[in-house]
C-alpha cells in the first residue's frame, strides 16, 4: 500500500515527507512500546503509533521504518519532526485512535507484523 493512501484511509494530515507519498508499505504494527517494535517489526514496515517522543523516531532509524502516523491526533515538538526530517522519515497524524487506524488499514488489506 503506498503511503499516500495511508494518509487518505486515516484522514492524516502529512507533517513531513509529501515528495514520499508514492513509496510502498508492506506491513503496519501499531504499539506505543518501542522495545516490542525493535523485537518483531521489520524493513517495509508502517509504525502507528501516540508517542511523540525522540525514541519513536531513533526506534523507526534502527530499523528503517520511514513512516509513521501519531494517533489521537497527537503532534509532535518541531524538534521531533526536524530530527525525523533529518533521517527521511514521513510523519503523519490522525485523529482516529490507534485501534481505529489499524483496523482501517487491516480492513483496507495491509497486514500486521507483530
Amino acid at each position: 500500500m503506498e503511503i499516500g493512501e495511508v494518509a487518505r484511509l486515516t484522514e492524516a494530515d502529512v507533517l513531513i515527507g509529501e515528495e514520499s507519498l508514492d513509496r510502498e508499505v508492506h506491513f503496519a504494527c501499531g504499539c506505543d512500546l518501542m522495545s516490542d517494535v525493535l523485537a518483531f517489526v521489520e524493513d517495509g514496515t508502517l509504525l502507528l503509533t501516540g508517542l511523540t517522543n525522540h525514541q519513536v523516531i531513533r526506534t523507526a532509524e534502527m530499523i528503517d521504518v520511514f513512516a509513521i502516523v501519531f494517533v489521537r491526533g497527537k503532534v509532535p515538538t518541531q524538534e521531533i519532526i526536524d530530527m525525523a526530517k533529518e533521517r527521511n522519515i514521513i510523519l503523519m497524524s490522525t485523529d482516529y485512535t490507534l485501534f481505529e487506524a489499524c483496523g482501517i488499514l487491516y480492513q483496507a488489506g495491509l497486514k500486521g507484523k507483530v
